[in-house]
């Protein structure tokens, strides 16, 4: 393959190096919203649902920015916050009027007890939330579900909308429990959408935290100790898409390493192609150790300051099965 040809194809090499290389276990996980980024929006009363202008699932929305109102009115039965404030208003007008007359005993201590237990009940029962009708966003973010529709009838308490705001994402890591002595250990991890042939993200650089690797955790899978983690959103890994995990462990240790998109593979053996040189590159079979998801530790079958091929492997093998023989590497003689 010429140069040309290779850079046409974007075929590029680099050394094998010998660096620090965590240990590492690949496992499944998913990632999920931060418990803490999600608001659950409800009825503050019951009755007929009118979404504010322009909600709906999607949208961006501010703290205290409205969400919805409910009105009772027409409805059978009337409306019982409006009947709650007469209430209220009737309680607080007797309490008034008894306060002063306690003081010049014209009523008994009885008759005010009695009335100041009345206003009491009544401001319990009395909701000024409710009785607005007003359901708003408790934070910045977005509509990440709108569980009504515009119109229908709602139930007090009832929710009605969900906020989230993607600040921060946990992921959570199953690691089977045959690994368990493995957790004393962790103390980050890189992900890859199951979905995804490209490298993973170190999560390392995006502010991880460490939230749980109790073993105790790990009832509700059997078999495996859940792991979770909370780090950055960048807007790159969408909540609830399976992700393969990769433990990094704190314990580093020198290994020969090389892309893991050097590595290529046929009926079970693994090999790299290592760059003779602007011209040749020659197939090299290798023994491969852990990787983490970047970078994976070579054994055997090649030396460190050895050029192997980091991208393009795929054009370099098509080549190798090639009937067509680079020019200057003529077999006759």
């Amino acid at each position: 393959m010429s140069p040309a040809d290779a850079a046409r194809f974007g075929v590029s090499a680099e050394a094998a190096t010998k660096q620090p290389f965590s240990e590492t276990v690949r496992v499944v996980g998913e990632v999920m919203p931060a418990a803490t980024d999600k608001s659950v929006i409800s009825a503050p009363t019951s009755g007929i649902i009118r979404l504010g202008h322009g909600i709906e699932a999607g949208k961006n929305v501010k703290a205290g920015e409205l969400i919805a109102s409910i009105s009772s009115s027409g409805i059978s039965g009337g409306d019982s916050d409006l009947v709650a404030k007469a209430s209220l208003d009737a309680a607080k007008r007797e309490l008034d009027r008894v306060t002063p007359l306690l003081k010049e005993g014209l009523v008994t201590k009885k008759d005010y007890n009695d009335a100041l237990r009345a206003y009491e009940e009544a401001r319990s029962a009395y909701s000024p939330a409710a009785a607005s009708g007003r359901a708003a966003s408790t934070m910045n973010g977005v509509i990440s579900e709108l569980l009504v529709s515009d119109g229908s009838y709602v139930e007090a308490g009832q929710p009605i909308a969900t906020v989230s705001r993607s600040q921060r994402l946990t992921l959570r890591a199953l690691l089977p429990a045959r690994d368990a002595s493995f957790l004393p250990h962790i103390v980050s991890a890189k992900v890859r959408p199951s979905h995804s042939s490209g490298s993973s993200v170190d999560l390392a650089d995006r502010g991880v935290k460490l939230l749980s690797s109790a073993s105790a955790a790990g009832v509700s899978t059997p078999g495996y100790v859940p792991v979770y983690f909370s780090f950055d959103d960048r807007g790159d890994i969408v909540p609830g898409t399976p992700v393969e995990v990769y433990l990094v462990g704190s314990d580093k240790n020198e290994a020969l390493t090389v892309p893991l998109a050097a590595i290529s593979e046929q009926q079970g053996e693994k090999f790299v192609y290592k760059k003779v040189d602007d011209h040749a590159y020659k197939k090299m079979p290798v023994r491969t150790g852990r990787d983490d998801g970047s970078r994976v530790a070579i054994l055997s079958g090649i030396s460190e300051g050895d050029s192997v091929v980091a991208a393009g492997s795929t054009f370099v093998r098509l080549a190798e099965t090639s009937t067509v023989v680079p020019e200057g590497h003529s077999h006759s003689h």
